[in-house]
């Protein structure tokens, strides 16, 4: 099965960068596509460069570049933007024609390191079940098979700090749904000024605090706690499910190995994840 998501999303990338030129010996698509075979085996790249770990079917007596050009070009603006294309492209395959982006989910995925890492960008925070030491994936999911917007951050910033950031990103209006720990006045408003109404559960019941009370998020907590939750509920765990397929399979988001560290590394190595990911969906659609 590797080799085929492998396949798909190289097939990809030499489709989308054919014309690029940029005087290098390796072509941008290459350097993708070596660090896509070690990404979908769970490998370090130096892993990928070296020949025996390749079918011979697919090298074709063809040279592979060596780690250190790798480590280089994996830095560049070339490849980076490749990989960009490959979400954007993936983005509208994976979503069904009739599908609307009109609810939209919230939420952040703990991705820990061993507690006795020396990587300088990790940070303690909540993690799943207790404190955690690493990153987190924070998205917006819709109805495609990948994200409509990600950040990773250390493990100890906020779901609710980086929701602004995530908001603002949006281009669209409808819903967003999100658990307590959106439960902010401020949130409520910047959501609906870009165009969302933002529900989250109240993180206390009862009566709103004195003081200023979003119109919004009273409008939230009515809809909720008026026979609306179960509808929230059901529509939500959406999220939850997206997730969790992006871990539940070989080769998956799983947490992060011990060669990958430092934010930008994490970056380029969840984006490549959700990559393989959004291929698996989109070989299920085909085969429906």
């Amino acid at each position: 099965m590797e080799r085929e998501r492998w396949l798909q999303l190289y097939d990809l990338a030499v489709q989308l960068s054919h014309r690029w030129s940029y005087g290098y010996r390796f072509s941008t698509a290459c350097i993708v596509g070596v660090w896509l075979w070690a990404v979908v085996h769970d490998r370090p790249v130096s892993w990928a460069c070296q020949a025996q770990h390749w079918p011979a079917d697919l090298l074709q007596g063809q040279r592979l570049p060596a780690q250190s050009t790798m480590s280089r070009r994996l830095r560049s603006e070339p490849v980076l933007r490749l990989l960009q294309l490959l979400e954007t492209r993936l983005k509208t395959l994976t979503t069904a024609p009739e599908a609307t982006n009109l609810v939209k989910a919230i939420d952040g995925k703990p991705l820990p390191v061993g507690g006795n890492s020396k990587d300088p960008d990790a940070r303690w925070g909540r993690g799943a079940g207790g404190l955690a030491k690493g990153y987190k994936l924070h998205a917006i999911w819709s109805q495609s098979a990948l994200p409509v917007t990600w950040i990773i951050t250390p493990m100890n910033v906020s779901e609710k700090t980086v929701a602004w950031q995530l908001i603002e990103r949006l281009d669209d209006s409808g819903y967003l749904l999100g658990d307590p720990g959106y439960d902010s006045n401020k949130l409520f408003d910047w959501s609906a000024e870009h165009g969302h109404r933002l529900l989250a559960p109240r993180r206390k019941a009862g009566r709103f605090i004195h003081g200023y009370t979003s119109a919004y998020r009273r409008l939230a907590a009515d809809f909720l706690e008026h026979g609306g939750y179960s509808v929230f509920h059901r529509l939500r765990s959406d999220i939850e499910r997206k997730f969790g397929n992006c871990t539940s399979f070989a080769g998956g988001l799983a947490p992060l190995p011990a060669w990958i560290r430092r934010t930008h590394r994490v970056e380029l190595w969840v984006r490549s994840k959700l990559l393989i990911n959004a291929a698996r969906a989109l070989a299920k659609l085909a085969n429906a």
